[in-house]
This record gives structure tokens, C-alpha cells and sequence, in this order.
């Protein structure tokens, strides 16, 4: 049984590692893809806001030019998709990229999010059990409510909110 298990496991294991392998391999490899992909990192920006490989706006200036722009830096030997988005960020402005670019300063658009909201929590969490140890560790005591002055306060109060 132990040895049944040990051997399904490693199957799994490997099928795992074949499938990540190639799911990387296809996309890197095939120049139709990464066209597709770098298409819709970008926006079109006739204004319409749309994803550049989609954009429908009916006889749009800019996304046939784009996408031209597109296949050429494609063929610029030794371009990454980064250097092609990077060029169309330079030409464009950064507005082009339907997300940041992974690295350097952009990496705070990713983060900052979660961190704000990962703090905010922990800050909350701080609060309420500040507030419940501080309610839980004073007590009203009896000699408190039974100053007179306390009390011709309270009488004064029940008086004026009674219908």
C-alpha cells in the first residue's frame, strides 16, 4: 500500500512538472502567441479603453497602426516583452499597459495594494483589542456612580429624555 502510494505520488509529481514545463515551453516559443499575449498587455488608445487585440471601436485610427507598430518591434532580433512594452510605454506614455510591468518601481503598484490592505487589517485587529482590554480592565466602580454629583447628572438626564 505504502509503495502503491509513494509511486501514484511521484506520477503526480512528474505529470505536475511536464504539465508546468509545458505550459511555459508553448508560449514561449510560438510567435503567434506571444503576439496575442503582448496584444493584450496594452490598451488602444483611440480613447476607447479597450484591450489593443479587441478593440472594436468601428474604424479606429490607432489600433491597426499599433498592432503594425507591434509586428515590427516583434521582429527587432533580441527584443523581450519587456523591451516591447517598454517602447510602446516610452511612445505612448504609460497609459498603454493594461498592467504594470513586472520589476524595478512597478512592482509598488502590485504590492502597495496588498500591503495597505494587510496593514490596515493588522491595524484593526490592534484597535478593537485595545479597546476590548481597555473596557474589560476598568470596571465602573460603585463609588463612582454613587458620587452625588454623578447622579444629579443622571436624575437631570432621565428627566429631560422622558417623553
Amino acid at each position: 500500500m505504502r509503495k502503491l502510494f509513494g509511486s501514484r505520488l511521484l506520477q503526480v509529481a512528474v505529470l505536475t512538472c511536464l504539465m508546468v514545463i509545458m505550459l511555459g515551453a508553448s508560449g514561449a516559443t510560438d510567435p503567434a502567441a506571444r503576439f496575442n499575449k503582448l496584444g493584450h498587455e496594452m490598451i488602444c488608445t483611440c480613447s476607447c479603453g479597450q484591450i489593443l487585440m479587441e478593440c472594436n471601436h468601428v474604424g479606429c485610427p490607432v489600433s491597426g497602426p499599433m498592432i503594425e507598430e507591434l509586428r515590427n518591434q516583434m521582429l527587432v532580433s533580441g527584443s523581450t516583452n519587456t523591451s516591447i512594452l517598454n517602447w510602446f510605454a516610452a511612445k505612448y506614455g504609460a497609459t498603454v499597459l493594461a498592467s504594470p510591468i513586472r520589476g524595478g518601481f512597478d512592482n509598488v503598484a502590485w504590492i502597495a495594494p496588498l500591503l495597505v490592505f494587510f496593514l490596515a487589517t493588522i491595524g484593526t485587529a490592534v484597535v478593537v483589542r485595545v479597546w476590548k482590554m481597555r473596557s474589560t480592565s476598568t470596571p465602573l466602580t460603585a463609588s463612582a456612580s454613587s458620587h452625588p454629583a454623578d447622579q444629579a447628572l443622571r436624575d437631570r438626564i432621565r428627566r429631560e429624555t422622558e417623553y
